[in-house]
């Protein structure tokens, strides 16, 4: 049982007018009325009204907060279950040294219950609900408790890390949905508010301003998130943002923190960015994005300047992935994407957003800034959902999932890690995840051979025999894992 934090009340002491101490030889004297006290504040004048400042959102809460869910999940997660002291010599046991040999030693895993609390809302009135992804990923079941307290089994239609998008479908109808608003009407200043369930305490509402728009995140690129400044906190994750018509303009998904709590840095993925996926997911059941297979760093004014472009603007071209629809259009290092299908790129965090919200298969006219003049570049979108290695070997030569889903390393993450090339490990399932390959981990070698890009990594694959042998670094540690794929 939790203990529950103490209340403390204000208390407030009371001095009385009269003597609580009486001599016995004092004589009665008469009494005099008491003198009528001043005053402590001036009443207003009658029929003046009180200013209240901001805006009232209680009709938005009344009409639209039934619309709000709370999402209870659980879950198992694979922990590492310990080592094997059994299998240490005993003098060996209490060495200083045998703790820097831990890390590097085979554990048992093992599966561990998990619990997890988050929000969402009701966008079909047959009970469709959005929420984000990470509220509902490796869930076993899913329970969705309404306002009015019915409590609901709910299905994964499915999810996209991606955008941290999920929808839900609970067995109900008639149920009351939320209006939608369009997030560009939006800017820096405006009230926003939030409902959710922080530390599971259903339906709070808070509110603020709307900080900044078009916000890219390290991990979340694609997403041209909202920042706000309302206060929300684990379990707000997947509710509504409302506009001041009570319009949703946001899912709730992310906030800054140095301490696990809201600081006042918050962030909403943009309605329209949601609707978008939402559909792919119920039309299909997952969600496929555009790629060119390009790296891209900002364009200062000083590198403006030494590429001979008047202004800094664009997207500069830091590597091309081998085979990819950018190498095939003709796209290289150094070259700068200055528009896609005449739509400007003002920044190198404006291209991710505009390529991955567009479909595999699409054309796009790539406006490029290339040996000190403009051209027009034609190029093919590829997908990152395909961006999943597969190596050749087995019996009668069977395509064998590797399992690891890669890209190149941005500069940054490459200077953090202390690398100067690689590739980010961003979903690992099958033998690389048997193996003990985890999400965030760098790869650098295959078999010995440095991989930059996954057409290196396919190459080596093509020739590998039922087991290859995978360069990671983690934590500032490289390690070998060897994969069985055969």
């Amino acid at each position: 049982m939790r203990s529950k934090p103490f209340l403390t009340p204000l208390l407030a002491a009371a001095i009385g007018s009269g003597s609580l101490l009486a001599g016995p030889a004092l004589a009665a004297t008469p009494a005099r009325a008491p003198a009528t006290a001043p005053a402590l504040f001036d009443k207003p004048p009658a029929g003046q009204p009180v200013a209240v400042g901001g805006p009232n959102f209680a009709p938005i809460v009344r009409e639209f907060g039934p619309t709000v869910v709370h999402v209870n999940v659980r879950g198992e997660a694979t922990a590492a279950a310990g080592p094997d002291l059994s299998q240490i010599p005993p003098q060996l046991r209490n060495s200083p040294f045998f703790q820097f040999f831990q890390p590097f030693q085979a554990q048992p895993q093992r599966e561990v219950p998990t619990r997890g609390l988050g929000s969402g809302f009701i966008i079909g009135s047959d009970g469709l609900i959005l929420t984000n992804a990470h509220v509902v990923k490796d869930a076993k079941s899913v329970t969705v408790t309404l306002t009015d307290h019915r409590s609901f089994k709910a299905t994964v239609l499915g999810t996209d890390a991606k955008t941290d998008i999920a929808v839900l479908k609970i067995p109900a109808t008639n149920l009351p949905t939320v209006r939608v608003g369009n997030p560009s009407n939006l800017q820096p200043g405006d009230w926003v508010l939030a409902i959710g369930s922080p530390y599971g305490f259903y339906n709070t509402v808070t509110a603020g301003i709307v900080s900044a728009k078009s916000r890219s995140l390290p991990d979340d690129s694609m997403v041209p998130f909202i920042q706000t400044d309302v206060a929300v906190n684990p379990g707000n994750s997947g509710g509504p943002l409302f506009n001041t018509k009570g319009e949703v303009v946001g899912i709730n998904s992310q906030i800054f923190t140095q301490t696990g709590a809201f600081e006042g840095l918050s962030f909403a993925i943009p309605i329209n960015v949601a609707e978008t996926i939402a559909r792919q997911i119920i039309a299909h059941g997952h969600v496929e994005h555009g790629k060119l297979g390009i790296t891209v760093q900002t364009v200062s004014q000083q590198l403006a300047q030494s590429f001979g472009l008047s202004s800094p603007r664009g997207a500069l071209v830091a590597s091309v992935d081998d085979n990819s629809p950018a190498a095939k259009a003709g796209v290289k290092p150094g070259d700068i994407i200055l528009s896609v299908n005449g739509q400007p790129i003002g920044d190198s965090t404006d291209l991710p957003m505009v390529i991955g919200m567009m479909q595999p298969g699409s054309a796009v006219k790539l406006g490029v800034w290339s040996n000190r003049h403009e051209v027009n570049l034609n190029a093919k979108l590829g997908s990152f959902t395909r961006d999943v290695l597969y190596g050749e070997g087995g019996a009668g030569g069977a395509a064998q999932g590797l399992g690891l889903q890669v890209r190149p390393l941005k500069p940054a993450e490459a200077q953090q890690a202390g690398v100067s090339a690689g590739l980010m490990i961003e979903n690992v399932t099958g033998p690389a995840e048997a193996a003990g390959v985890q999400n965030g981990d760098i790869l650098l070698a295959v078999d010995g051979k440095p991989v930059t890009s996954i057409g290196q990594v396919r190459a080596i694959l093509k020739g590998a025999g039922k087991t290859i042998a995978l360069l990671i670094e983690r934590g500032g540690n490289r390690i070998f894992v060897p994969v069985e794929i055969g």
